[in-house]
């Protein structure tokens, strides 16, 4: 990702609306859905500045992976020790059969041999252990964020589960989310696109409307996993080795 981003998620991410509201999304997905032993071990891989590990650690040990050296340092401050460095796909030093959870919230997108990653990943796990998986949706989506993040794709669910198939990945609650924002988020890009003014800058837009798009991305904690929701800017899967 070009540093920009990096400087701009140590700024925001703890006030983001996106970031906040997709914490506690991603936290009740965990707790309902993931299946973990109590004290469960867990890796962050691209955890950025650490905004999602106070979240992981409420179920167990984390373990993190970061690859820009600014966010590394932020992300060890928070984690409480250091914070490592090994890319995907090789995940050089990280032993295999170590983890009961991955989580690799959009990071998969910017790996150029995803399936490679997937199957490094699944290595990685614990008998019975899983991958929680977020990415970016729709390539018709494509835009200067998407650059500017170094995007390799976007996926659609085909495309996703092609992936974790040749991965040798069994996939399940496969979902849409981000769904509610999402005609809001197609205006924008597309009236972008049209007055040649895609912008990169995902900077919070005024309190107000971050307080409300906070409050409607929010409501999706209750929703994800329990009713089927329309086509969102993200999709969220679970995936477990095959037996």
């Amino acid at each position: 990702m070009d540093r920009i981003v990096y400087d701009r998620m140590a700024e925001h991410d703890s006030t983001h609306w996106w970031y906040v509201a997709r914490r506690d999304i991603l936290a009740d997905y965990i707790a309902r859905y993931a299946r973990l032993p109590a004290n469960a071990r867990i890796l962050e891989i691209g955890c950025g500045t650490g905004h999602n590990l106070p979240m992981l650690g409420a179920f167990g040990t984390v373990d993190a992976i970061e690859i820009d050296e600014a966010a590394r340092d932020i992300a060890s401050q928070r984690l409480g020790r250091d914070v490592g460095s090994a890319p995907l796909p090789e995940l050089a030093g990280v032993a295999d059969g170590q983890y009961d959870l991955i989580a690799v919230l959009d990071v998969v997108e910017h790996i150029d041999d995803d399936v490679a990653a997937l199957r490094a990943m699944a290595a990685r796990l614990r008998p019975g252990g899983t991958i929680l998986i977020t990415v970016p949706a729709h390539q018709w989506m494509w835009s200067a964020h998407d650059v500017v993040n170094h995007h390799k794709r976007r996926y659609s669910k085909a495309t996703l589960t092609a992936a974790l198939d040749r991965a040798g990945l069994h996939w399940r609650k496969l979902r849409w989310f981000n769904s509610l924002l999402f005609p809001a988020a197609v205006a924008a890009r597309l009236a972008g696109k049209m007055t040649g003014k895609d912008d990169s800058d995902d900077s919070p837009p005024a309190k107000p409307l971050n307080w409300l798009f906070e409050r409607i991305f929010g409501l999706e904690r209750h929703l994800l996993g329990r009713v089927p929701m329309p086509p969102g800017l993200s999709i969220i899967v679970l995936a477990q080795p095959r037996k």
